[in-house]
C-alpha cells in the first residue's frame, strides 16, 4: 500500500532540509566536487558525440581531458597574468580616470563643478574609493581562492573529480534511476527530463554564448588598442547569462574608457562602440537562437534573486548551484501550477474549463 500524500511530503521535505542544511554545514569543503560535478555534466554531450563516433566511454573521456587540461595550463601560462596586471592596473588608475571626468566637466559644465561643489568632490572620493576598496577586494578575492581553490585543488582534486563522474556518468544516471520510487518514476523523469533541458539551453548553451562573446571582446577591444580591454571582454562575456546586463556594463566602461584614452579620435571611439553592437546583433540573431534556444525558461529576475539568495546564503558554493536549483525549481513551479489548474481547489466542485479552454457559451 502506497503512503500517503502527506507522509510523501513530509518525508521529501525532510530530505530536501537535511541536503540544504548539509551544503551548508560543509560550505567550501565541497566546492571542487561541485566543481567536477558542473565539468562533467558539461562535457557528457561532447562524450557522448564521441561515443557515437566509435571511441569507448574510457577513450571518449580520456580525450576530453587531455583536451581540458592542455587548454587549462594555456590559459594559466598566458591569460591569467596579463588579466590578473590588467585587473590591478585597472583599479589603481581609477583616481587618475576620474581627475580627468572632472577636468572635463569642470571645462563644459564650470557652474557645475566649482571647488566646492558635491558633484567635483563625490568624483574625488569615489575614484580613491574604487583604488581602495578595489584592491582590498582582489586581496580577499586571492585570499580566499588561496585558501580554497589551492594548487592541489585545482590540478589534482577538480580534474580527478571530474574525470570519475564523466566517465561513469550513464551509470550513475541508471542507478538513480533504479532508487526512483516505483508509484512515482513517470512523473520523476519527465521532470528530470525537463529540468535537463532547461539546465541543458542554459548552462551549456548560454555558457558556450558567454564563451565566445567573452572572447571576441576581449579580442577585438584588444586589437582596438583599448587599455584594459581583456578585464571589460571578460566581465562582459561573463555577465551575458543575464540578458543586456553584460553588453550594457562592458559596453559603458569600454566606451567611457575610450573617450579618456582616444579624445579626439572619434572613428575609434565609434569602433569601440560598433564592436559591442555587432556582438549583440550576433547574440540576438545567431549565437542565443542556435545554442540556448526559446524554452529555457528562466527569467532574468529570477535568475538575479537566486544568485543573490544562494551566494548570501552559501557563499561561493551557493553562487555555483544558484543556477541548477533555480531551473529545477523553476521546472517544480510549473509542474505544482499545472497541478494545481487540474485540481478541484481551482476547478471547484462544478468542474469549470481548465485555464486556456473556452468556458463562455455557445
Amino acid at each position: 500500500m502506497a503512503l500517503p500524500v502527506r507522509e510523501q511530503v513530509k518525508y521529501w521535505s525532510i530530505a530536501a532540509a537535511v541536503f540544504l542544511l548539509f551544503l551548508w554545514a560543509l560550505g567550501d569543503v565541497i566546492l571542487p566536487f561541485v566543481l567536477g560535478g558542473a565539468v562533467a555534466y558539461f562535457l557528457d554531450p561532447v562524450a557522448d558525440r564521441l561515443e557515437r563516433m566509435g571511441l569507448s566511454r574510457a577513450a571518449a573521456t580520456a580525450v576530453i581531458t587531455l583536451f581540458a587540461v592542455l587548454l587549462f595550463v594555456l590559459a594559466l601560462l598566458l591569460l591569467v597574468p596579463t588579466l590578473a596586471r590588467q585587473t590591478t592596473a585597472l583599479i589603481d588608475t581609477a583616481p587618475q580616470l576620474f581627475r580627468q571626468l572632472q577636468a572635463f566637466l569642470v571645462e563644459r559644465f564650470p557652474d557645475l563643478m566649482d571647488e566646492n561643489s558635491t558633484l567635483r568632490s563625490s568624483l574625488g572620493d569615489l575614484g580613491e574609493t574604487i583604488r581602495q576598496r578595489g584592491g582590498e577586494f582582489v586581496n580577499a578575492v586571492l585570499g580566499t581562492f588561496s585558501s580554497v581553490l589551492n594548487v592541489v585543488v585545482l590540478v589534482v582534486i577538480v580534474p580527478v573529480v571530474a574525470f570519475y563522474l564523466l566517465l561513469d556518468w550513464d551509470r550513475m544516471v541508471a542507478e538513480i534511476d533504479k532508487l526512483l520510487p516505483r508509484d512515482h518514476a513517470p512523473t520523476i523523469r519527465r521532470l528530470a527530463s525537463e529540468i535537463d533541458a532547461t539546465l541543458a539551453g542554459f548552462v551549456r548553451g548560454q555558457g558556450t554564448v558567454c564563451l565566445i562573446l567573452g572572447t571576441y571582446y576581449a579580442v577585438a577591444l584588444m586589437l582596438v588598442g583599448l587599455q584594459f580591454g581583456l578585464v571589460i571582454g571578460l566581465v562582459a562575456g561573463l555577465l551575458t547569462f543575464i540578458p543586456y546586463v553584460g553588453a550594457l556594463i562592458g559596453g559603458l566602461l569600454s566606451i567611457g574608457l575610450a573617450l579618456f584614452q582616444f579624445w579626439g579620435d572619434w572613428w575609434t571611439i565609434v569602433l569601440v562602440a560598433a564592436i559591442f553592437q555587432i556582438g549583440q546583433m550576433v547574440e540576438g540573431n545567431v549565437l542565443t537562437p542556435k545554442l540556448v534556444g526559446g524554452s529555457v525558461g528562466l527569467h532574468p529576475v529570477w535568475l538575479i534573486f537566486a544568485l543573490s539568495a544562494f551566494g548570501a546564503l552559501f557563499g561561493f558554493v551557493g553562487l555555483l548551484v544558484a543556477v541548477p536549483v533555480a531551473a529545477a525549481l523553476g521546472v517544480l513551479a510549473r509542474f505544482a501550477i499545472r497541478q494545481y489548474q487540474e485540481s478541484l481547489l481551482y476547478r471547484g466542485l462544478s468542474g469549470g474549463p481548465g485555464p486556456g479552454q473556452d468556458g463562455g457559451a455557445e
